[in-house]
């Protein structure tokens, strides 16, 4: 197995990347150049302090380059005294502003293999790069993440930094005593060094990460229209992608000040708060606003067009009318192939086609498509059924609860005479495709784990009407067949195989609950994703 780049590769399961080895700082030799991408807006005396630590690190001088952008400071940004060889000053586009653009500014300039994204006010220590660099040599689809303790700003000189940086570990240049941890840092703990975590693209923030630069590109850099939390929702696309984070608390630093939110902390929430919601399905606690649209659907729902006009329309209004409302449904069908030009409109022999082309053409919860995209990212998942088979109000709910309880990267449902109904984890799909895998559903079963089921999990028997278990009564009655007990209840049964408890990852142990529904417990199970 390979990591699409080459690289041999031994398995990796979810985020654990245990059998990754990777070698002792000092004793083994880089290859790959690495770009560091600073973005900065003022804060000249910070900066300085930060590009002192970096003209200190262990990485070979030739493999690494550092590109400052400037991102709208008066007075501009100018390159101190003490910095790496590699180092030059950019101005960002003033048509726009905001970290974001001023990371994919430094980005399309960057000629390393490797990015590496600090912020201006970071002093790292000396094997600060190489310690993020040696993961990306082993594998090309690795995340790194650094550690980090936040300080008040000391009355340091940058040559007095570059020395203590030079010759010794960060606890001889600042007093850490007083240091204020990073709260990604104990999640990082709690989960195993995030092996165990559910959800590890929490703790990816920006001050300082990397990863190879054809990762940064392929999920389309950091979204400049993002002005808070733009690092999380970065992270939501990489983890989309397919990517392992891995964190090394071999690669300390030190923040600079404060973190915003001990200064305003009910602003700094609010603030993220509305982009992560539009952009982030899986933060379902964002999402309490009923009847919204959102701009990143929860579910794309693929129906291939092989019925008649009426069976796919009901197919698409069922998918659009379920318990699961932030859904967006492709119709795949040879759309492009329907010809403008005059036709007898009634014995049109794409007749159906086009109607349905009319019916939906306008509705922006639909899309028309040709052929099935190779991922639905930043779409978390993607359920692709029969027309023949509608959803059920809650079957995609109940589907999504299953996987999120084990983690399953791929749910394969047996339908019986109509064939099977899957749904599929982006993440996984997205695992698979960096792997080059030839056989999707065997690398997802490899990464991932593959759950099967049976159309009764799914799509409980509905309730019968009153009127009709009355009639229902009285026909048994009189052919002297004793009246189920219960005839309204759905059939509706748990998976023969028990759910393993979902592993807690990075949150903390909830108290005992009160009994609860089985609709409950399945919606608990997803908004635990």
């Amino acid at each position: 197995m390979t990591d699409g780049a080459g690289t041999d590769l031994p398995l990796i399961r979810h985020n654990d990347y245990s059998p990754l080895d990777p070698p002792a700082l000092g004793e083994w030799d880089p290859a790959l150049p690495v770009s560091v991408i600073i973005p900065a807006h003022g804060g000249q005396r910070r900066l300085d302090l930060t590009l002192a630590a970096l003209a200190a690190q262990t990485y070979p001088d030739h493999l690494m380059e550092v590109i400052v952008v400037d991102d709208g400071s008066d007075p501009p940004l100018r390159l101190p005294e003490i910095a790496p060889p590699g180092t030059r000053i950019v101005t960002a586009d003033p048509g726009r502003w905001g970290i974001a653009h001023a990371v994919n500014t430094g980005a399309a300039l960057a000629e390393g293999r490797i990015i590496q994204r600090l912020d201006a006010d970071m002093v790292v220590c000396r094997e600060h790069i190489e310690a993020l660099a040696r993961w990306h040599h082993l594998a090309g689809y690795v995340v790194a993440i650094g550690a980090k303790k936040f300080v008040e700003e000391p009355e340091l000189s940058p040559a007095h930094l570059y020395d203590g940086v030079r010759t010794g570990p960060l606890e001889a240049v600042f007093d850490l005593s007083e240091a204020l941890p990073s709260s990604t840092e104990q999640t990082i703990s709690r989960t195993d060094g995030l092996r165990t975590s559910r959800n590890p693209y929490h703790v990816c923030t920006g001050p300082t990460v990397s990863m190879r630069r054809e990762t940064f590109h392929a999920v389309g850099g950091v979204d400049p229209d993002v002005l808070r939390g733009e690092d999380t929702e970065f992270a939501y696309r990489l983890a989309a992608h397919g990517v392992v984070f891995v964190p090394d608390m071999a690669a300390q630093a030190v923040h600079l000040g404060l973190p915003a939110q001990r200064r305003d902390r009910d602003r700094a929430v609010r603030a993220v708060g509305p982009y992560l919601a539009h952009r982030v399905p899986l933060r379902r606690d964002l999402r309490k606003d009923r009847g919204r649209r959102w701009l990143v659907p929860y579910v794309e729902v693929v129906l291939h067009v092989d019925g008649d006009e009426r069976q796919v329309r009901d197919a698409v209004s069922a998918a659009l009318e379920g318990s699961v409302t932030d859904v967006r449904v492709t119709l795949v069908a040879p759309w492009s192939r329907l010809s403008p030009g005059r036709r007898a409109v009634l014995g049109d022999p794409s007749f159906e086609l086009r109607l349905l082309r009319e019916h939906f053409a306008h509705d922006e919860r639909v899309r028309l498509a040709d052929e099935v995209s190779p991922t639905p990212a930043p779409i978390p998942f993607r359920y692709t059924g029969p027309t023949s088979v509608p959803l059920g109000h809650g079957s995609l709910e109940r589907m999504i609860a299953v996987v999120q309880d084990d983690r399953s990267g791929m749910l394969v449902v047996d339908l019986g005479d109509d064939g099977t109904a899957t749904l599929q984890r982006t993440e996984a799909l997205g695992r698979a495709r960096l792997l080059g895998a030839d056989d999707v559903p065997t690398s997802i079963r490899a990464t991932h784990g593959v759950r099967h089921g049976d159309r009764a999990e799914f799509w409980p028997v509905p309730a019968r009407k009153p009127a009709q278990a009355s009639a229902e009564k009285s026909a048994q009655a009189a052919a002297g067949r004793p009246a189920q007990a219960h005839p309204e209840k759905p059939a509706w049964n748990p998976p023969e195989q028990p759910v393993a408890a979902p592993a807690r990852g990075d949150r903390s142990p909830e108290p005992a609950r009160k009994p609860e529904s089985r609709l409950s417990k399945l919606r608990s199970a997803i908004r635990r994703g």
